[in-house]
Formats: structure tokens, C-alpha cells, sequence
């Protein structure tokens, strides 16, 4: 027989202000929230997320059975991309060993249903202490990586460092080989790509929900 308990707290990382203002107002109008869930801007860049995620998980009480998903904005890498489309990671790649990612099909069926009509990618998601542009960008698609962000792998990496638990990483691409982007807020992608993050909270939910199904 399985066995089930309760649903442990859910921590969303992110790297930008305006990552979390997507996920904050999505969240104050969402219906069906775990009771207990965080949405944490980290800052840029690995290090930052490292320093982040590893300070609010070594909380007294709040390591052990907290799920966590690394979200927000990302660069796409392979042709046909396109801002607002979604990359579900299978696994988050850095130094050292890829961290595999827990439930990724189950994730990539509830953001179909999340936000129809937009394109979920899966596969390999790869990090990058600087933002990626032009012959980069072939060069990380050449190892197989689908899109590239900042923090995903250091977010994951370091949820893990303080014992096992289900993670995840999800990526809104504002950026594509053929739609490159300077600053976020001043181009159409980057607009596109915000009401997309707004729109994929209850596939987070879904996800979480899904932890409590009984395990063998």
C-alpha cells in the first residue's frame, strides 16, 4: 500500500523584480495555493541564488520537506523559439554533476492546460554566469541544452545540498535566436513573456499537488 502525507511547503526562486511581481499577483488571485508557499527574489546570477535559497532552506524547520521550483525569464537556444514560450527543464546543468528534475512531464502537461495555446519545450536547462548572446548560443545548443538562464542550476543545486526533495525549473523564454532583446521591459517579448509567468501558477499548484500522490 502507499502511503501519503501532508503537502510540505512550496518555495518558488527567482532572480528579477519583475519575475516576482508576475508570480505575487498571479498568486493574490489564485484559487487553489499550498498553505504554505514563497515566492523569492534572489538577485542575479548563481552566486546570488546560491546565497539566497540556501539562507531562507537552513530556516529552522523549513528545509526538510520544502519543494522547490526555480522560475522566471530565460534565453532560448534552439531554432524556432519564440518570447512566451515555456521550458520545462529534465534536468539543470552547471559545473559539475546535472541535477534531474522531479515530475517534469506532469509539469509540462499542467502548463499545456495553464496557459493554452503557448509552446512547452523539455529538455536539458543550462547555466550561465552572464547573459548569453550570438555565437554563444550555438555553442551551448551543440550540448544538447534547449535554453539557458542564470540561476535555475545554482536554485536546484543548492535545494538539494540541504537534503532530498522535489525540484524543479521553469523558464519563460523572452529572448530566441532570431528575437534577441536588450532590456526586458522595452520590447514586445518581454511583455509577452510576462503575462505568460503571470498564467502558470496552477500548474505549479498541480505539480505540488502531485507530490502527495502515494509513493511505493
Amino acid at each position: 500500500m502507499g502511503e501519503t502525507g501532508p503537502a510540505g511547503p512550496l518555495l518558488i526562486a527567482c532572480a528579477l523584480g519583475i519575475e516576482q511581481l508576475a508570480l505575487r499577483t498571479a498568486r493574490g488571485r489564485a484559487v487553489d495555493a499550498p498553505a504554505r508557499v514563497t515566492v523569492l527574489r534572489t538577485g542575479m546570477g548563481p552566486r546570488a541564488a546560491e546565497t539566497a535559497v540556501a539562507r531562507v532552506l537552513g530556516r529552522d524547520g523549513a528545509a526538510a520537506d520544502t519543494a522547490v521550483i526555480a522560475s522566471g525569464f530565460c534565453a532560448g537556444l534552439a531554432p524556432g523559439m519564440h518570447p512566451g514560450d515555456l521550458v520545462v527543464a529534465e534536468e539543470t546543468r552547471a559545473a559539475g554533476d546535472p541535477v534531474p528534475c522531479t515530475g517534469a512531464d506532469l509539469l509540462a502537461e499542467a502548463l499545456a492546460r495553464a496557459v493554452p495555446g503557448r509552446t512547452v519545450h523539455t529538455g536539458p536547462l543550462t547555466g550561465s554566469d552572464h547573459v548569453v548572446r550570438g555565437h554563444e548560443r550555438a555553442d551551448l545548443r551543440a550540448t544538447g541544452a534547449i535554453a539557458v538562464d542564470m540561476e535555475s542550476a545554482a536554485t536546484l543545486r543548492t535545494a538539494l545540498r540541504s537534503g532530498p526533495r522535489p525540484v524543479a525549473a521553469v523558464r519563460v523564454v523572452v529572448d530566441a535566436p532570431e528575437h534577441e532583446l536588450v532590456r526586458i521591459g522595452t520590447f514586445r517579448g518581454g511583455i509577452s513573456a510576462f503575462r505568460v509567468l503571470r498564467a502558470v501558477l496552477p500548474a505549479f499548484y498541480e505539480w505540488h499537488r502531485s507530490l502527495l500522490l502515494p509513493r511505493r
